[in-house]
């Protein structure tokens, strides 16, 4: 049986299509505002590239935020509609906790007006909740070492976003399974200081 893991919640529209031993395919396409134009014709295109069918499909994961407000509303809606109608059964893993894979990381993610969204993750694990910082906040926990995933530009670096779809498989033992796929909904942050007292 085979595993969808779905990603619209910032610059990418992502799809991966698992097994229970590896990614057996996927799509990362960067494409912001557009994944809800494209999101069911390329699940379509990576079901049928492989030949499979999507009754063979038992679980969806999703993100569930933060980002983007219409990005992160795409990707649950479609894991809805599968978790409700067609059946499967949903997990959700936190955006920020995606992007860092099992990195020792610190994840930013432009949630503009001058601030980022947050993650602080090691071996999959949140060292801190998920927060909204201001960027000039952030600048003060950068340092050499640890791995910064994201939108790096903001702090006049490169920015990098990891292989997304082997980190859906490496995080499978934190997906959180949802019991009520009728009251899924978006988490979305309020800023927190918690990051500065660390």
């Amino acid at each position: 049986m085979y595993t969808i893991g779905i990603d619209t919640s910032h610059h990418f529209l992502l799809l991966v299509l698992m097994d229970e031993n590896k990614v057996v395919d996927y799509i990362q396409d960067e494409c912001p505002k557009l994944q809800s134009e494209y999101i069911i014709v390329e699940l379509d295109n990576l079901l049928k590239r492989n030949d499979i069918s999507l009754t063979t499909v038992k679980d969806i994961v999703v993100t569930i935020g933060p980002g983007s407000y219409t990005g992160v509303r795409i990707g649950l809606t479609v894991a809805k509609i599968l978790g409700s109608i067609v059946g499967k059964t949903v997990y959700t893993l936190s955006t920020l906790q995606l992007y860092a894979g099992v990195d020792n990381a610190l994840v930013l993610m432009d949630a503009r007006a001058n601030r980022c969204y947050v993650g602080r993750y090691s071996s999959g694990t949140a060292l801190v909740e998920d927060t909204v910082l201001t960027n000039d906040e952030i600048r003060k926990l950068l340092n050499e070492n640890i791995t910064l995933i994201g939108d790096l530009h903001l702090f006049d670096k490169k920015s990098y976003y990891p292989n997304l779809a082997q980190n859906f498989f490496l995080l499978k033992q934190k997906w959180q399974k949802v019991d009520n796929i009728d009251i899924l909904t978006p988490v979305y942050l309020k800023s927190s200081q918690e990051y500065l007292r660390k």
